[in-house]
């Protein structure tokens, strides 16, 4: 391929990225990905600090569960689980949203970089 093919095909896919970010789909795209990751956020923020909170201002996780194992110890797993499972879910749908991102910008070069 020559010099003048290559700058014609990079020509081609050419993308806009102020009309990309203006496009409705851009806009839906986005909001999805907040109604995502805002939630998950929180989740996590609440349940991680909850610990602290409730072994600084209560004796509810000092009582035993199992034999001598605390509720504390409970929570403490729980954490670590937590934050493999949000990772699990977070990974499969990034890679979801990195679907549909390249969708937007594949739409957007096909329109010529136009909304």
């Amino acid at each position: 391929m020559g010099q003048k093919e290559r700058i014609d095909s990079q020509e081609k896919r050419r993308v806009d990225y102020v009309n990309v970010e203006s496009s409705p789909q851009f806009k839906r795209f986005m909001a999805n990905k907040r109604k995502f990751i805002v939630p998950l956020t929180i989740f996590f923020l609440v349940f991680y600090f909850l610990l602290p909170i409730l072994t600084s201002y209560t004796t509810f996780l000092n009582t035993p569960a199992f034999g001598d194992i605390s509720w504390v110890w409970i929570f403490a797993f729980s954490q670590f689980l937590m934050v493999w499972v949000l990772c699990t879910i977070y990974v499969k749908k990034a890679n979801s949203f990195d679907k549909e991102a390249d969708q937007i910008i594949e739409e957007q070069i096909k329109k010529g970089g136009k909304s």
